[in-house]
């Protein structure tokens, strides 16, 4: 359909520039990641804290799966695992948004920049989610799971009734 030819390119331009930016250039990225990823280990308390190398190394690799994936979206390939793929890597990018705590208390402007990360955060993991569930017209597995058992019924069935008929009394 037209429709999804003109779509899934839009929506995958989103994921493919903040993926492209977070791997050429993780700084920005590494900036929003720190402060959750610290909160987060401060709340639980496992495991080292990652050093800066390593955590730019993980933004660069979370940019580059998200650019290929959202390649894969507009081209395409595979497009429901693409999507959901995106989907699931957007879920980090909103988890850094979030606020931090009660001991948290960012600027105004970082703050409009954290809620305007993760407004866009959640508004994209909805459309990948969306897009991810486009059966493009075809059914899906369980459809065609429920459709082979009624007609593997329907066959033992009719099988048993022409046994039954077919039967001298």
């Amino acid at each position: 359909m037209l429709l999804r030819r003109i779509a899934r390119p839009l929506l995958a331009s989103w994921f493919v520039t903040e993926g492209l930016d977070a791997a050429r250039v993780p700084s920005r990225h590494v900036a929003f990641a720190r402060p959750a990823l610290d909160a987060l280990l401060a709340q639980t308390g496992d495991g080292p804290r990652p050093s800066e190398a390593q955590l730019r190394m993980i933004v660069q690799v979370h940019g580059a799966v998200t650019a290929l994936a959202g390649l894969a979206l507009a081209f395409g390939k595979a497009p429901r695992t693409a999507a959901f793929l995106l989907a699931a890597l957007t879920l980090p990018v909103a988890a850094t948004s979030l606020p931090l705590g009660k001991g948290d208390k960012p600027s105004p402007e970082v703050r409009h920049e954290r809620r305007a990360r993760l407004v866009r955060s959640v508004a994209f993991t909805g459309a990948a989610l969306l897009a991810g569930a486009d059966y493009e017209g075809r059914p899906g597995v369980s459809w065609r799971l429920a459709k082979a058992r009624e007609l593997a019924s329907s066959r033992t069935g009719d099988a048993t009734q022409a046994q039954v008929v077919g039967t001298p009394r």
